[in-house]
């Protein structure tokens, strides 16, 4: 049976894990049904974190210089704006390209890297056999079949894979809806972006690339637990009409389309060698526009790990702590998207007041207004860490600047662990180590002199392991050298076998 790793379903999401496969040298398979991108993007926005995760690989250069960049994002369309430049990023904004561009992108960067993007091709199902899978799919000349190693359902809210899989999909039905227009304004709003909330209803407007505008709408009308059919232009403009006092000219739709609040997860993210990330892991009202960004960062959090499993240098085992580290991330997803459905959805004098009271309190809250940003920008995840871990352990890492002309996600680039020496500590030289099997899977650096350090928890770092998605699996703010050579062998011998009793300092980091 030959080698491989299908994933079914081609949006941004199985590009991106494709990606990944395809650096670590993976043979993989995409198939999507579709026979083209399809030209309606629900998503719009790539959050802050999520270009750090293109960033991290240099696959970000493009986006960015077709994308808009708006400086602050809101939460539940409160009058108070989150402004991104307080946030330890390079990307102060959130990025506006639409989703079928983001596809488009990274469906090439795949193919470029060798990918086996069959589009009009469908995944049908999957038995197990002889230590394997056999995949069956459905192209232009009818079905055949496909050994795979490991199968993951990229393929959305209904995912043909997750149900093949006998994974259950936990949650609730939908108790509220939403609508979207991509049309043609005759008179615009001045802003690229405005939004507004009434007892009448919310809405957001976008100014699109293509000319067009984007308008999400919810009205009272919305409260409702059944389907109530297509969407219609005339029910768009009487909405804004209604809200906003104007249709602003609205004509010549592009796209109109429902959307509900359904609220779901799958029970588990791994089911022997079958896995599923993005919109097959998680179903919720597209609030704030995560449901792409958090599917990017499951494939990324996904994919070298799935390769270090596939080329045998790693035990099973380490694929089960994708469930446990992106689990969490989905189901705190569902929280909040469901709060800010809770706000931006009730219609009464009650629901005003509360707006209200909210706004005037993070704007005089620094603290909980820097928490939302946060939460928003996707720059708080972090992952458990074992008891005695480094307070850093299971971080994001920054994008440290380690010399004049080297940052640390250039060095992450080939999808490699990065061993870092802050050279604080003499007499420790991280290149001068033995670091038996784990020396080819990690890459050494060491600046020419301690380099000056703004954040105050990375100062004191003596050393410190970057996993190949961005995040600390270890560090160290040991003084003395001796130590510090068998603080930075025992992190070096678990990359060599990652397994949960290689290091309590490094357990849960892999």
């Amino acid at each position: 049976m030959e080698r491989r790793v299908v994933i079914a379903g081609g949006g941004p999401v199985g590009m991106w894990l494709a990606c990944e496969l395809r650096l670590a040298g993976v043979p993989t398979v995409v198939l999507e049904q579709s026979v083209e991108i399809s030209p309606h993007s629900r998503a719009l926005t790539v959050h802050p974190r999520t270009v750090e995760t293109f960033a991290l690989r240099g696959a970000h250069r493009q986006m960015l210089a077709e994308g808009g960049q708006l400086p602050s994002g809101h939460f539940a369309v409160l009058d108070e704006r989150l402004e991104f430049d307080a946030l330890d990023t390079d990307f102060k904004f959130t990025l506006t390209i639409p989703q079928a561009r983001t596809t488009a992108l990274l469906q090439e960067r795949a193919i470029a890297d060798g990918a086996d993007v069959r589009r009009g091709h469908r995944f049908v199902g999957f038995v197990e056999e002889d230590g394997g899978l056999v995949v069956t799919a459905e192209g232009p000349e009818g079905e055949y079949t496909l050994g795979a190693d490991y199968l993951v359902g990229c393929d959305g809210t209904r995912s043909t894979v997750r149900k093949s899989a006998g994974i259950e999909f936990v949650g609730t039905s939908f108790t509220a809806l939403g609508a979207l227009g991509d049309v043609r304004l005759a008179d615009p709003p001045d802003s690229p972006v405005i939004s507004r909330w009434s007892l009448e209803g919310t809405f957001m407007c976008v100014r699109l690339p293509d000319g067009n505008h984007r308008i999400a709408v919810h009205s009272p009308e919305d409260l409702r637990t059944d389907w109530p059919g297509d969407f219609t232009l005339e029910e768009l403009r009487d909405r804004i009409q209604r809200i906003a006092g104007t249709d602003y000219g609205m004509h010549s739709p592009a796209w109109l389309s429902r959307y509900s609040n359904a609220s779901r997860i799958a029970s588990t993210y791994r089911k022997g060698r079958v896995l599923v990330a993005g919109d097959a892991a998680h179903q919720h009202m597209p609030a704030g526009g995560v449901g792409l960004n958090v599917g990017v960062q499951d494939a990324m959090n996904l994919g070298w790990k799935l390769a270090a499993t596939f080329n045998g240098w790693a035990p099973e085992s380490l694929l089960d702590s994708y469930h446990e580290e992106r689990h969490p991330v989905g189901v705190e997803l569902l929280e909040q998207s469901q709060a800010q459905t809770a706000l931006f959805m009730d219609f009464t004098l009650q629901g005003g007041e509360l707006r209200s009271f909210l706004a005037r309190l993070i704007a005089e809250r620094p603290q909980l207004k820097a928490g939302l940003t946060e939460r928003l920008s996707g720059l708080h995840v972090r992952y458990a860490a074992p008891p005695g871990a480094h307070p850093l352990t299971g971080c994001r890492a920054p994008n440290l600047r380690l010399q004049d002309d080297q940052d640390l996600f250039s060095l992450l680039e080939p999808g490699r662990y990065v061993l870092i020496d802050f050279a604080r500590v003499p007499g420790f030289d991280v290149r001068a180590l033995d670091l038996g099997d784990a020396a080819d899977r990690l890459a050494r650096y060491r600046p020419q002199r301690p380099v000056p350090e703004p954040r105050a928890e990375w100062r004191q770092l003596s050393a410190a392991l970057v996993r190949p998605d961005g995040c600390v699996a270890w560090a160290s703010d040991e003084t003395e050298a001796d130590a510090l050579v068998r603080e930075t062998g025992l992190a070096a011998a678990a990359i060599a076998a990652p397994t949960p009793a290689a290091s309590p300092a490094i357990t849960t980091a892999h």
